[in-house]
This record gives C-alpha cells, sequence and structure tokens, in this order.
C-alpha cells in the first residue's frame, strides 16, 4: 500500500474511533493501539510533506462570513465538446495518445498552493468569475491542506459528494421539498456556504482533474507525468487509464462496467491528448478547448408495464410513493422498483396500474420513470396511512403535493412531534437524535414534552439503553439541562401548534410581551388583527390554549424551563418593513430555515406564499415554472436568486 492510501485509511480509522469514544462512549480500539496509528499517522505526514484535511493531528477552526467574494479567473474555464459516439473518440484521437477518464459530476473548483500551504479556492462560477471559498476548503476531507511543494501549485478539481453520504443527507430533512435532489446540487450548496462548519458536515471530497501550473517543473510534455506529481504530493487523482485509438472504445466499456460500483457521481467521460504541446497547438473555439472531449453515456430505455405503486410511510408522516413494474434489464442490471417522489409527479406522469412507461438509470445508477406512453391518470391515492389505518391526506410541500398521515395517534407522527420538539428552531436539545428518542418513548422514558426534563432522575434507566454509558448520559442530560433557557416563541414552535412555526410564534410571542397568563388568555379577535396570522391560525393557537390536556401539557414544560425575554437591537433592523418567500434549495445557508432566521434577526418576515406585499421572491432556479415563480411573475414580484439576496440586503 502506498504512503497516501495508508494515511486516508489511518485519518478514517482513526477519526471513526475518536468519534465513538467521544460522541457515544465507545471504545473501539485500545488506546494503545490508537496512540501506535495516530504516530505512524505524524511519520507519514513528516515523510510525505502531505497533511490531509481531515487528519486528527489538525486542529482547523471554522469560518463564518456574511457572503463570499468574487474574483476573476486567471484564465477562462471552458466547457467541453460532447459525444455520446463511442468511435468518434477513436478518430478524435487519431494517432495521438490520450487518457480517458472519469467525469465527475459535481463542482468545478481551482485550487492554489504557495510555499507548501493551500491559499485559496475558487469555485468555477460562470467560468469567468467564480467565488472564493478558502475556508469551506479546508474542510474538505482528503484535500492536503500542507504539500511537500514550495513553489506556487494551481489545480483544477471536482468536488464531490458521494451517493451514500448524499442519502444519508438527505434522510436527515424532513420536508420532502427541500431535499436535494442529487449529490451535484448537495455538493454546489456545500461548497459555497456561508459557514464552513456547515460545509465540515457534508464530507465534501476534491478529485483532482488538471494541473494549471507548477512553478519550475517540467513534465515531459506529459499530462499523464503531471497525474503522478499531483499523486505524489498526496492529491486524490481522477480515475483513469492511457489509450490509443485502437483500444479506446474497449476502455469505455471498461469503465462503463465500474459505474454501479462507484460511490462518486459522474456524466460521462473526458478523453485528453497526453501530448500537452501538441493540445495546446490545436487552441480552442469560442465555447471549447481543443485539447479535450466529453463522452456522454445515451440513457439506456426500457419499455415495461406498471404493476403496483406501494405506499412507504416515513417516520416523518409522509407517505412516499413506490412504482413496481415488470423487471427489465437497465445497464446490465435487472430493475423492477423506482421512487416516484410524490404526489406532484405521479400526476404529471398521469400513472395508472397496467400502463406502459419507459424507465432508465439517472447517471446510470438511480432508476427512473421517464415517460407515460399510456397516460391513463387511473392511480388511486390512498386516502389511509398503511402503518395505523389513520386519515391520509393530500398536503402542499413548498411547490410538491405529498400525501400525509394526519392521524394524531400514528407512531410515526408521535415520533415526528418530539423530533420537531428538540429541533434548533424549538427546544435547541443538542444531540437528542432520532433514534435516540424513539428508544426512550420505547423505553416508557418520556410519556409528554416535560419528561425530557425529568430524563436526569431517570439517569438509571437511561443507562441500560442500547449506546449509552456514564459520558453519553451526561452529555444528553447537560445538553437538555441547558435547553432549559429558551425563549417564548420557541417553546411556542416546539409544542406543535398547528400552522404556528417559529416566525408566527415570533409575532404572537412578541404581541403578548411574552407572558404565559396572557398567551393562554388570548382572545381570539386579538389573535386574529395580529400582522401575518390571521384568522385560520388564530383559532388554531385558541383551540390548543383551551383544549384542557394539551394546556395541561404546556403547563407542564413552561414548569421546567427558565423563559428569557427577547431583547430586539433597534439599530440592527435593516429588513423592517420587507417580507420575503423563498423557495427551492439553497447554496449559502444550510436550509431555509436558517435564512429565515438570518433575515427576522434584522427585522424582515418570511412568508409562505407570494402577495403584493412581498420584497421578493428568493429563488436560485429563477427560470423554474414552479407556482411560486407563476405567482410572482403574475403580481410582477422580483425573483432573485440567493447571491443577489445577500449581495444587495447582507452585503
Amino acid at each position: 500500500m502506498d504512503d497516501k492510501k495508508r494515511m486516508e485509511e489511518l485519518v478514517a480509522v482513526l477519526n471513526e474511533a475518536a468519534e465513538a469514544y467521544y460522541a457515544k462512549d465507545i471504545e473501539i480500539m485500545p488506546n494503545v493501539e490508537y496512540d501506535a496509528l495516530y504516530d505512524e499517522l505524524v511519520a507519514l505526514e513528516e515523510k510525505t510533506g502531505t497533511v490531509l484535511a481531515g487528519s486528527p493531528t489538525l486542529k482547523v477552526g471554522y469560518e463564518a462570513v456574511d457572503y463570499l467574494p468574487k474574483e476573476r479567473h486567471a484564465s477562462p474555464m471552458l466547457s467541453l465538446a460532447k459525444t455520446k459516439s463511442r468511435e468518434e473518440l477513436s478518430s478524435w484521437l487519431g494517432d495521438q495518445e490520450g487518457l480517458l477518464s472519469w467525469k465527475e459530476d459535481g463542482l468545478t473548483v481551482v485550487l492554489t498552493y504557495q510555499g507548501g500551504e493551500l491559499k485559496k479556492c475558487v469555485t468555477r462560477g460562470n467560468g469567468e468569475v467564480g467565488e472564493v471559498v478558502t475556508a469551506n476548503a479546508k474542510t474538505f476531507i482528503n484535500l492536503p491542506l500542507h504539500i511537500a511543494f514550495d513553489g506556487e501549485l494551481v489545480i483544477r478539481g471536482e468536488a464531490v459528494i458521494g451517493y451514500k453520504d448524499f442519502e444519508r443527507i438527505n434522510a436527515g430533512i424532513p420536508e420532502e421539498g427541500a431535499k436535494y435532489k442529487n449529490p451535484r446540487n448537495l455538493c454546489s450548496g456545500s461548497v459555497r456556504q456561508l459557514d464552513s462548519a456547515v460545509t465540515a458536515k457534508r464530507s465534501v471530497r476534491v478529485i483532482a482533474f488538471q494541473l494549471v501550473s507548477a512553478e519550475g517543473r517540467d513534465f515531459g510534455n506529459s499530462m499523464e507525468k503531471q497525474f503522478e506529481f499531483l499523486k505524489e504530493l498526496g492529491f486524490t487523482v481522477v480515475e483513469y487509464e492511457r489509450v490509443n485509438a485502437s483500444n479506446v472504445v474497449e476502455a469505455v466499456g471498461g469503465f462503463e462496467k465500474r459505474i454501479e460500483k462507484n460511490d462518486i457521481p459522474s456524466d460521462g467521460l473526458v478523453l485528453s491528448y497526453d501530448d500537452l504541446a501538441y493540445a495546446a497547438s490545436l487552441g480552442r473555439t469560442a465555447k471549447f478547448p481543443r485539447g479535450a472531449i466529453a463522452f456522454k453515456w445515451a440513457d439506456e430505455m426500457a419499455e415495461t408495464t406498471l404493476r403496483d405503486v406501494e405506499w412507504n410511510t416515513s417516520r416523518t408522516g409522509l407517505i412516499n410513493p413506490v412504482a413496481v413494474f415488470d423487471t427489465v434489464d437497465l445497464e446490465g442490471t435487472e430493475v423492477s422498483r423506482a421512487s416516484v417522489h410524490n404526489i406532484s409527479i405521479i400526476k404529471q406522469l398521469k400513472l395508472g396500474i397496467g400502463d406502459k412507461i419507459l424507465v432508465y438509470k439517472a447517471n446510470m445508477i438511480i432508476p427512473q420513470i421517464s415517460r407515460n406512453l399510456t397516460g391513463s391518470g387511473s392511480l388511486k391515492i390512498p386516502d389511509t396511512c398503511p402503518v395505523c389505518g389513520g386519515e391520509a391526506r393530500i398536503e402542499k410541500d413548498n411547490d410538491s403535493e405529498v400525501l400525509r398521515c394526519v392521524a394524531p395517534g400514528c407512531p410515526a407522527k408521535q415520533l415526528k412531534a418530539y423530533v420537531h420538539f428538540v429541533e434548533r428552531d424549538a427546544m435547541n436539545i443538542e444531540g437528542l437524535s432520532e433514534a435516540t428518542i424513539e428508544k426512550l418513548i420505547a423505553a416508557g422514558l418520556i410519556h409528554e414534552f416535560a419528561d425530557v426534563y425529568t430524563l436526569a432522575e431517570k439517569r438509571d434507566a437511561l443507562l441500560t439503553l442500547e449506546g449509552f454509558k456514564d459520558r453519553s448520559a451526561d452529555k444528553l442530560i447537560a445538553a437538555i439541562d441547558k435547553s432549559r433557557n429558551t425563549t417564548m416563541a420557541q417553546v411556542l414552535n416546539a409544542v406543535g401548534i398547528p400552522g404556528i412555526g417559529l416566525a408566527n410564534a415570533k409575532l404572537i410571542a412578541a404581541h403578548f410581551d411574552e407572558d404565559a397568563a396572557a398567551l393562554k388568555n388570548a382572545d381570539k379577535n386579538e389573535l386574529s388583527a395580529i400582522d401575518k396570522v390571521g384568522p385560520v391560525l388564530a383559532e388554531a393557537f385558541y383551540a390548543y390554549m383551551h383544549d384542557e390536556e394539551k394546556l395541561r401539557i404546556f403547563d407542564d414544560l413552561l414548569s421546567k424551563l427558565n423563559i428569557e425575554k427577547t431583547v430586539v437591537d433597534e439599530s440592527a433592523q435593516t429588513l423592517a418593513g420587507k417580507t420575503f418567500v423563498i423557495t427551492g434549495s439553497l447554496e449559502h445557508f444550510a436550509n431555509r430555515n436558517e435564512l429565515k432566521a438570518k433575515i427576522e434577526a434584522l427585522g424582515g418576515k418570511v412568508a409562505g406564499s407570494v402577495s403584493k406585499k412581498t420584497e421578493c421572491l428568493i429563488n436560485n432556479d429563477i427560470a423554474s415554472t414552479s407556482g411560486k415563480n407563476k405567482e410572482a411573475k403574475a403580481l410582477g414580484i422580483e425573483i432573485i436568486s440567493e447571491d443577489e439576496f445577500i449581495s444587495r440586503y447582507l452585503s
């Protein structure tokens, strides 16, 4: 095993052991073994002059900024000409030799090193101007921060997130409409965060695919020698094969066979001339360099028959549809199921049992329905939950329709209530995960919200649960105790009053001066008169506070808490009087709630729908034909990107 691979292995093993020990109180290796592996890693770092970003020998501080500065690239970053013909690759090579490599599907970045240290990381942007994301790059899990080369080094690489991490991150997002559509979108948003602590949680890695310059080094006119040099410095270099006109088609087939096992998303291959001088002599067109060409696989389609749609209730109460069809062979594997995601897609496809459909694998990995050839639209949407048999109802989730179990006694709903209760915008209890809540409910340690604050008294019972030892139990109890100091708005949000999120909770709490007695005795008319509350939410709030059992639960919870009055800095209310609407995935903020909190902290408001009072609609997909975009255009409301919002309102 070479030094770089051994270092990557050691970093992974040591970090896993440290997380298990400090976060879960589980010892997966003796201290003496940990110390020996740590010393081996230190020795390899000294030997190679390379230190990986994820190394436990580093202490990298996180950085938060208000905006990402722009920077013009020294030379334009052009796209590649594309082909779907394997034979064209052979004729393109002619009598030259080339390097055939993956075309990774992520976000392209330019990395600059000086004196052996990472100095700058800039995104591709529009090819001419990118964004400086150096602090975020320092959290990429495989990127060397120190290298054994003192001259200036500039390389281009693809920041990527693997399928496993993509699925893990999406699983933690309860709202269907807020989930990321693919790893590329997630990676783009992760790399361009304003807070590098968020990037650090996303398991971003970078794969080098081009050496732009290396001060004072000669590579014998060979791109392959450049790759070998980058490997020696500790970079992860894109997987490639040396090819010529006679074997390039066979090599493409070899890459194709490996797609299914690849964790890193790709959207094709890249063929480059190995002869650097020859490639440079060809110049470029207005859009493309002539020294490389991209190969895109044509999606293999198969016609089949839809036999069933399974409905699976998630822990959040969403009931997700999965299409079941006659087995077909796609990209060398048998496929008989595909997620349909939500009710909106079912309606768009006009699905019905027995319909003839076309299916394919997105990026040759994920089964999808491309088209419905029959379009019967006869599929019956269930009105009961498959878990509890309670009522299931179609609801709007941002711009999509979803099916949700609305039965209050559903096990999924009960768990969801507690998951919401501990969220950052609610009681903000760190470390109380969904899996732990599930264990607490099953063990009978919590029956209502106030019980969470009695777990210190039940410490012995807590220690009997799987995964709990002294340290982890004490850590959880400390986090719960810390959360006792909270605001009335967070409590109102936490208890789950229908329709009352943090924004409305803040308005209601502020109107009644955060006084519990005044809130419980609030009149419906007075509630309805509060800006942005209205009669529907007023009715829901009033009904909650006049439900004897719910009021008891609310009072029991308040008795365990220390309510802090909110102090508003009037001089910082730069968005006072402005109302914004947010839709779609974000790139600089961890989620929409984080951007919402930022707007509200500056005195602004965030609404759920566009109206004449809306300042602007924030949507990174400005050209989208979504419902909110249509509403904004119809009302003459400006649609701006997240970047434009930051530049205009936060800079």
